[in-house]
């Protein structure tokens, strides 16, 4: 990561800083269960496009978080742009992507946070949607622990959003890796969210 990056990324994370602290008033539970070094994965429900910028400002104040976004994005003018300098890297919906996959195990291995929404997508409904197995394959290969935060905006524009971090799961998987072993971790990462969406 550059200087020119860092300074880049910062800039944002201020700006949303104190954006977020003006207008929604932010409540933040859980802090305690953020590792303060070290590398891990951060999955969270998806309801908004400020999802992002939401954890990188209110929960990671000293570091840098590397998010996993959806291919098209980067396709759009100028936004594409913003989001690779904001260390933001593409992955291909609804098919295996190694490439991203590759970039997010090379992360985790240099120290870095990484953060990924199990959902693949928005949802709107305040339901969760069934999760893609993605994290968990992530989790089980690179051996790193999975930080579940629940994320609750407010049904109108400028009240109080509420966010909840829960503590860390960890995974052990020895061999290759099956469908099984994947759809039980991502069962466990998503019930995880949905239990700390719960005690709203």
């Amino acid at each position: 990561m550059t200087r020119d990056v860092s300074l880049f990324y910062k800039f944002f994370q201020v700006l949303f800083h104190v954006y977020f602290c003006i207008f929604y008033r932010w409540q933040i539970e859980g802090l305690e269960n953020i590792p303060s070094k070290g590398s891990f994965l951060v999955c969270a429900n998806h309801t908004s496009w400020f999802d992002p910028p939401l954890l990188g400002a209110m929960l990671f104040k000293k570091r840098r978080i590397y998010f996993m976004a959806k291919e098209e994005l980067f396709q759009v003018f100028i936004l594409g742009k913003i989001v690779k300098l904001l260390g933001a890297f593409p992955v291909k919906r609804n098919k295996a992507d190694r490439r991203s996959l590759k970039r997010a195990l090379q992360l985790l291995e240099r120290g870095e946070i990484v953060g990924l929404f199990p959902e693949g997508t928005r949802i709107k409904t305040g339901e969760l949607g069934k999760p893609f197995h993605g994290p968990a394959m992530i989790a089980l290969k690179s051996g790193k622990p999975v930080l579940p935060v629940a994320i609750k905006w407010p049904s109108q524009r400028f009240q109080k959003v509420k966010v909840k971090v829960g503590p860390l799961i960890y995974f052990q998987e020895e061999g290759k890796i099956k469908r099984k072993a994947l759809e039980e971790n991502s069962s466990r990462i998503m019930q995880a969210i949905k239990s700390i969406i719960a005690t709203f």
